[in-house]
């Protein structure tokens, strides 16, 4: 885990990177794929070639004997909520970056953009209950402090429970939010409020994994492994490339059985690797939903 001066040294390089990275195209394709609760009448003009015919006022148009078309405003008025797993499973990595320090990274792409278009922020952190709560506020500095939060932070539970978390942010959350649940999901049994809570919220579920998780390679050595969750206890033959294949498969098939879950119930979810470049997958999901959004019109 980081000490102080490193976890203010991340914090500063994630704000320049993603600050970035929000002035030049996230903070548009953010604004593209997140709209606001409503709209509201703002005022008329002249008809455009292309306009809806449906915007068109009737009543000023017969008055001035041109067409006019309403104009509207976005309410936007929106909530990104950020409910992050902090269980002992996500402070691992084989790599030189943890799976918390990504979910770090990745949150403040999004938290980052919502500031650049007024919205509100705010963090949940779980483990099997919860480790703690920031309410939705606006400012640079509410951001800041969620991105420290969520690199400095020491969890009292070590376990995980996600379906426990998604009921808790279904009652915090009194108003639809966008809700990114960032966790490796090692988890299990939270299918049916993964359901409930897409329902009321615009859920983004982002799958954060770790190299070692996915490529085990062969080694002449064992590795002995303890659950930091459940404490259950084993060993790997590295040099054994059968047993490599058999964890390697099982590993692979928790993980599309995840995904499975999210597609079966049409949630955009995301899968990310510690310590990877976050801009690919962030804008593929922002390309995707573009898409989704287009095919409904």
């Amino acid at each position: 885990m980081l000490n102080t001066t490193e976890i203010l040294k991340k914090v500063k390089q994630i704000e320049i990177k993603t600050g970035k990275l929000v002035s030049e195209s996230f903070s548009g394709q953010y604004l593209s794929v997140f709209k606001g609760k409503g709209i509201e009448f703002a005022d008329v003009r002249e008809y455009s070639y292309g306009d809806d015919i449906r915007d068109i006022d009737w009543n000023i148009t017969a008055r001035l004997r041109k067409a006019y078309v309403k104009k509207y405003d976005e309410e936007r008025e929106l909530t990104v909520m950020v409910a992050c797993d902090v269980s002992a499973s996500t402070y691992f990595g084989s790599q030189q970056t943890f799976k918390n320090e990504t979910a770090a990274e990745l949150a403040a792409l999004f938290l980052f953009s919502a500031l650049k278009n007024n919205d509100k922020t705010g963090l949940y952190l779980f483990s099997d209950k919860t480790e703690l709560y920031i309410p939705p506020d606006k400012g640079k500095e509410h951001v800041l402090r969620i991105i420290r939060e969520m690199l400095a932070f020491k969890p009292k539970s070590q376990k995980t429970d996600i379906t426990q978390a998604l009921k808790n942010l279904n009652n915090l959350l009194k108003r639809k939010a966008i809700l990114i649940l960032i966790s490796d999901f090692l988890a299990t049994d939270f299918e049916k409020y993964i359901k409930i809570t897409e329902k009321k919220h615009d859920l983004i579920p982002v799958i954060v994994y770790d190299k070692f998780e996915k490529e085990l390679k062969s080694y002449p050595l064992i590795l002995n492994f303890q659950d930091s969750e459940t404490d259950f206890k084993s060993a790997i033959d590295l040099s054994d490339l059968e047993t490599i294949k058999i964890y390697s498969a099982e590993n692979e098939e928790r993980i599309e059985k995840i995904k499975k879950i999210f597609k079966t119930i049409s949630v955009d979810f995301m899968e990310i690797e510690a310590g990877e470049d976050i801009y690919k997958p962030v804008i593929n999901f922002f390309k995707n939903r573009k898409i989704k959004i287009r095919a409904k019109i």
